[in-house]
């Protein structure tokens, strides 16, 4: 283990594994800690969706769309096959005033480019078989996609190794080397590393990575529950969401207000299929801290919902269940770029669902910022600086 860098990245998930592969291309020698093993948070308890349909209309659904750009030539980039697919997705509508809140989600993506329309129920099956009856639509893109976000973060971490990174992994990070209003380098159960430039891409647990520098970053775990199927057949044809699930993506403060339980815990459909088989259903969203244990009444809340959408799903076997916690902000974007009054801290999450969907531009945005200073897009909008920190 050498103890020096140019630049060190706390967090070994999709965002820190790609900051870091992103920085070593540009020739600067990192070095990445993380207190586990790749994967072993958000990035390994999550579905294979990559959403663009999923983003608010903006600054998201601009980082989304030129992250499917990137996503385009990873597999020969990174020399390993990370599943990576396109094949369309759809966002089922249930009733009129969901249909009346999703016309205006399409219309603004539609103007910061997005390829999406809204269909109805025949189309929408015709689509996808075994669709419920009550459904009244569907939004369709066929720029969504799906990948495996295990392959791919080993993909970013093993590609980052080549180019000269070090990882540690089982390092967990205990504090800060400051020198008056910089920071200098990291404390670990292993030693000091020292860097001028030191990323928090630590997710969900960014926030206990700040206190260690004094900052009170608005991050909250919120978690994911997840079921997982025994392997079928080519069954869910194209990734699904429901327009309840982008209601409780965005709306996380009006859910509490709700009578309905499942409301109250975030549940929307998020259905994918896997290269092996395996359906993915999800999801809840719910407040709970760092606890990622299944619950029984969040697993059925989701089975319930889902096969009230996709009654077929009633007829295949749950083998497991999954949790993680995603970072989520109070406005929904991830926080990147420099701390301000901390010289050398940089923030690099934040980015609750998205965190698959948007790692590889994050991590180009992020080396573009370190090493140039600026980068391709304005991305003013995810300032860690419009929080009090």
């Amino acid at each position: 283990m050498t103890n020096k860098a140019d630049v060190i990245v706390v967090g070994g998930g999709v965002i820190g594994a790609s900051v870091a592969y992103q920085l070593a291309r540009r020739g600067r020698k990192v070095i990445l800690t993380e207190k586990h093993d790749h994967a072993s948070g958000a990035s390994g308890s999550c579905d294979t969706g990559i959403f663009l349909q999923s983003k608010n209309a903006g600054i998201n659904l601009r980082l989304a769309l030129a992250s499917s750009e990137l996503f385009k030539g990873l597999r020969e980039e990174l020399d390993r096959d990370i599943e990576y697919h396109v094949k369309g997705g759809m966002i089922l509508i249930e009733t009129a005033a969901e249909l009346k809140i999703m016309e205006d989600f399409v219309a603004r993506q539609k103007r910061t480019g997005l390829q999406v329309e809204i269909i109805d129920r025949k189309e929408a099956s015709r689509m996808q078989r075994g669709l419920a009856e009550h459904l009244v639509a569907a939004t369709y893109s066929p720029q969504d996609g799906g990948v495996n976000p295990i392959e791919l973060n080993l993909g970013f971490a093993k590609a980052a190794r080549k180019l000269g990174a070090e990882i540690l992994l089982e390092t967990e990070v205990t504090g800060f080397i400051m020198n008056g209003g910089r920071v200098e380098g990291i404390e670990t159960a292993r030693g000091p590393i020292y860097a001028p430039v030191v990323v928090n891409a630590a997710g969900a647990w960014a926030p206990i990575i700040g206190e260690m520098a004094g900052l009170h970053l608005p991050i909250k775990p919120r978690r994911g529950q997840i079921m997982i199927t025994e392997p079928v057949a080519p069954y869910i044809a194209r990734g699904m969401l429901s327009a309840s699930y982008i209601v409780a993506k965005f709306n996380a403060d009006k859910l509490k207000e709700s009578k309905s339980r499942a409301v109250q815990l975030g549940v929307g459909l998020s259905l994918s299929q896997t290269q092996k088989g395996n359906i993915l259903i999800g999801a809840t969203r719910e407040f709970v801290g760092y606890d990622v244990r299944n619950t029984h009444e969040g697993i059925q809340a989701i089975l319930k919902n889902a096969i009230r959408l996709v009654p077929g799903l009633g007829s295949i076997h749950i083998i497991r269940t999954m949790g993680g916690v995603r970072p989520y902000t109070p406005d929904g974007l991830p926080l990147v770029g420099y701390v301000n009054n901390l010289e050398g801290y940089f923030m690099s999450a934040g980015h609750e669902g998205d965190g698959i969907a948007l790692s590889p531009v994050t991590g180009k945005i992020v080396a573009d910022m370190i090493v140039d200073g600026k980068t391709f897009m304005d991305v003013s909008a995810l300032d860690p600086n419009r929080f009090a920190l």
